[in-house]
C-alpha cells in the first residue's frame, strides 16, 4: 500500500528500527529515536543494494518517488543508480575546486609566494573579491567570454574603466593559470581584447620646469613639519625613486661606505633589485636623520608604529601642506621631473636615465645585454643632479656667485628659463670633474 503524507508524518520511533513501504522500492526507514530516512532497495546484477535520497522532512513524500523514478530509469537504460550518484559526487566535488573562485585562490597564493608587494596582493584581493561576486561559483571551464563581459560592463558603468581593464587582465591570467593546471582549455577573457572602453592614460601630476622645481625645492627646504617627513621629502628629489620605496627604505639597505643604496627586489616594482649611487648631498641627508637601530629599521618610520614605515600619504599630505595641489605635484612626479630635466640637459645616455628610473627594457634579449652598462655614468649623472637641484632651489645666489667674474650686461641676460645645462656648465667649480666622460 502506497504512502500518504498523514502516515509518514505520525511515524514515531519504537523499540526497534521499522520500515514503511511505499512502492517500486521505496520505503521510509524510522530509527528508535524517530529520524525518518527515505531508502530504495533494487536489484542489479544479482545483487541486493540498496539507495539513500535523504532526511524527511528535508526531502517530501513527493521528491523521494522522483528520485525513485529516476533511478528505475537508469536501471531500465542497464546503469547502476547507486554508482551514478557516486559520480555525480565526484564530479560535483571536482567542479567545486574548479571553480573560478577556488582556482583564483590558487593563483593569488602563488602571487604571495613568488614576493608580490602588500600593496599590490591588497589590489588583486580587491579585484578578484568584484570577480567572485559575479563569477566565483561557476566552474572556470564553462564561463564563456560573454559572461565575462557583463560582469565587466558593471565596472564600466561606474565610468571605471582602467579599473575594468586590470579586471580583464586579472581575469586573463587566472585563466591561463588554469589552463597550465589542466582545468580551462582556453583564454575567454582573451576573446575581450578591444571590447572594453580604452581608458584615457593617466599622468602623476609632476613639476618638470627649471623654474618651477627651484620654487618646490625651497619650499621644502622651509617645510615646518615633522623632521622625519622633512628628511624624506629632501632627500626623494635627489634619489627619484618610487615613493613606495622611499617609505619602505631600511637603513641595512644602505652601504654609506662605498655610497650605495640598493633596493631589494621584493621592494621594487619590477622585482629587481635596484641601486642608486648616493651623492654627496644624499649622504648628508641621510646622517642628518636621527638613527637608533633599536627604536626602528625604517628610515622613515611611521609616528604611531615604529615596526611599520610611514604611511603613503605622508609626502603628498606635505605638497598639499606647502601649497601644491593635487593636479600640480605628487610623491611620483619628481621621478618625471628628474627624467625631464635630465633629458633635457642632453649630457647623459637616455638609457643611463632609464636604468636609473628603474624602468626596464620590453626586450628580454636587449635587457639582458645591457644590464651592466652605464653605471658609471649613472654615478657621474647622480651627483650632477644633485648639485643642479642644489643650484635650482638656491636661484639667483648661486648665480651670482658664479658668474661674479662676468660683466653685469651678460649677468642680467642669464635666467632660470636658459637651459639648463648649458647655464650649469658655465657654473660647474674647476675642481669638478668632467661629466662628459
Amino acid at each position: 500500500m502506497a504512502l500518504t503524507a498523514v502516515a509518514i508524518k505520525a511515524a514515531k520511533g519504537r523499540d526497534k528500527a521499522y520500515k514503511l513501504t511505499d512502492s517500486d522500492g521505496l520505503f521510509l526507514f524510522v530509527t528508535p529515536k524517530g529520524g525518518r530516512y527515505w531508502r530504495m532497495n533494487y536489484r542489479y546484477l544479482g545483487k541486493q543494494k540498496t539507495l539513500a535520497f535523504g532526511v524527511y522532512p528535508d526531502i517530501g513524500l513527493a521528491d523521494a518517488r522522483a528520485q525513485r523514478d529516476a533511478a528505475r530509469r537508469l536501471l531500465a537504460k542497464g546503469e547502476d543508480p547507486g554508482e551514478r550518484i557516486k559520480l555525480d559526487r565526484i564530479a560535483a566535488t571536482v567542479a567545486a575546486s574548479n571553480s573560478f573562485q577556488a582556482v583564483a585562490e590558487e593563483w593569488l597564493l602563488k602571487a604571495e609566494r613568488e614576493n608580490r608587494s602588500a600593496a599590490t596582493m591588497k589590489k588583486l584581493s580587491w579585484l578578484l573579491d568584484f570577480i567572485n561576486a559575479s563569477i566565483g561559483k561557476r566552474p572556470i571551464a564553462s564561463i564563456t567570454a560573454q559572461e565575462l563581459l557583463i560582469m565587466l560592463r558593471k565596472m564600466e558603468s561606474k565610468g571605471k574603466y582602467e579599473t575594468a581593464k586590470r579586471l580583464r587582465s586579472t581575469c586573463s591570467q587566472i585563466f591561463r593559470y588554469a589552463i597550465a593546471t589542466a582545468r580551462a582549455e582556453r583564454d575567454v577573457a582573451a576573446d575581450l581584447r578591444g571590447a572594453l572602453i580604452a581608458p584615457q592614460p593617466v599622468h602623476r601630476a609632476a613639476i618638470t620646469g627649471a623654474h618651477q622645481a627651484g620654487g618646490l625645492l625651497r619650499a621644502i627646504e622651509a617645510f615646518e613639519g615633522h623632521d622625519n617627513t622633512k628628511a624624506a621629502l629632501r632627500l626623494l628629489p635627489h634619489v627619484f625613486v618610487r615613493p613606495g620605496e622611499l617609505r619602505h627604505a631600511e637603513w641595512a639597505d644602505f652601504d654609506f661606505d662605498n655610497a650605495l643604496w640598493t633596493i631589494p627586489p621584493h621592494k621594487t616594482k619590477m622585482r629587481r633589485a635596484h641601486t642608486i649611487p648616493l651623492s654627496r648631498q644624499s649622504l648628508a641627508i641621510l646622517r642628518s636623520i636621527e638613527h637608533d637601530v633599536d627604536y626602528s629599521r625604517f628610515l622613515f618610520p611611521s609616528l604611531r608604529a615604529v615596526d611599520r614605515p610611514m604611511s603613503e600619504n605622508t609626502i603628498n599630505a606635505a605638497l598639499r601642506r606647502m601649497g601644491f595641489a593635487q593636479d600640480e605635484m605628487t610623491g611620483h612626479g619628481f621621478r618625471a621631473m628628474a627624467a625631464t630635466l635630465l633629458n633635457e640637459m642632453g649630457l647623459w645616455h637616455p638609457d643611463a636615465i632609464e636604468r636609473q628610473l628603474a624602468h626596464c627594457d620590453n626586450n628580454a634579449v636587449r635587457r639582458a645585454y645591457t644590464r651592466g652598462e652605464y653605471w658609471d655614468e649613472r654615478v657621474r649623472m647622480m651627483q650632477h643632479w644633485s648639485d643642479h637641484i642644489d643650484f635650482l632651489r638656491d636661484g639667483a645666489k648661486v648665480l651670482h656667485a658664479s658668474f661674479k667674474k662676468a660683466d653685469h650686461k651678460d649677468r642680467d641676460q642669464i635666467s632660470l628659463t636658459s637651459n639648463p645645462a648649458a647655464v650649469w656648465n658655465e657654473a660647474l667649480p674647476p675642481h669638478k670633474e668632467d661629466i662628459r666622460r
